[in-house]
């Protein structure tokens, strides 16, 4: 099996705990306002690749990554998850930690089989959460968040480690009451394991102009590390709600 990659990282350190082999992989059926890899958004445009052949060059810098291991980013990798779950199993049989880092856009609840099958490789799960509300999160995706909280919910029941991620956007995903309703909501997936609350950065903005594609955000300010740190605060009040009140997500 090949796969289309739009290319390798061999020392990530944000891309989930430790040192990471950080593969972008092709194809993303979301178009996030802010996203920095649009060079991704089309499936057929990168490289084709064997799982064996990341693998290989993983294992060059194996030494390297102790207490981290292979993270699959996208793109969205469920795009082409069949051959995500070929890369993670021959990664499994190297002893080596996985990390899907999705949008969960592309589960399927009445087909769970695929999921079922690249799950059962994945040691940790990047959960990125773009908004709590499904008509702002369709206004900034393309898509509502249906899926995705029932994504979240799924990988609660199956008892798969959740890492959630969050895109603090100015004017966009900065409203203290949601985010206050997006703390209750992964105040209930009792699997998880961190919270990460990215500030915005326009730093894909040359991307765009080599694109011809019109930059989504305009003149929007880039966030800072402080409103970052403060949104991150009220999405913990928020989780440490749901706990107190013991209530269940809306999914």
């Amino acid at each position: 099996m090949q796969g289309y990659i739009h290319s390798t990282e061999s020392f990530g350190t944000v891309d989930g705990p430790g040192r990471r082999f950080v593969v972008f992989m092709q194809g993303c059926p979301l178009r996030c306002l802010y996203c920095h890899n649009p060079d991704t958004w089309e499936y057929s445009k990168g490289e084709k690749r064997t799982a064996q052949s990341i693998i290989d060059e993983l294992l060059a810098v194996k030494e390297f990554l102790k207490g981290g291991g292979l993270t699959v980013t996208g793109g969205e990798p469920m795009v082409q998850s069949e051959f995500v779950t070929e890369l993670f199993t021959l990664a499994k049989t190297y002893g080596i930690h996985t990390c899907l880092d999705t949008s969960g856009a592309l589960f399927n609840e009445e087909n769970t089989s695929k999921t079922d099958d690249l799950l059962k490789v994945t040691d940790l799960v990047m959960l990125d959460i773009k908004h709590i509300d499904p008509e702002r999160h369709k206004a900034l995706t393309g898509v509502d968040n249906a899926n995705i909280l029932a994504f979240a919910k799924y990988l609660a029941d199956k008892g798969k480690p959740v890492w959630i991620r969050h895109v603090l956007v100015p004017y966009v995903t900065d409203d203290p009451g949601y985010l206050f309703a997006l703390g209750q909501f992964i105040g209930g997936i009792k699997t998880l394991k961190a919270l990460d609350v990215l500030p915005y950065h326009s730093m894909a903005r040359p991307k765009y102009e080599a694109l011809a594609i019109p930059y989504p955000l305009g003149n929007i300010p880039d966030a800072t590390k402080e409103q970052a740190a403060r949104a991150r605060d009220i999405i913990m009040k928020g989780l440490y709600d749901r706990l107190k009140n013991g209530n269940k997500p809306d999914v």
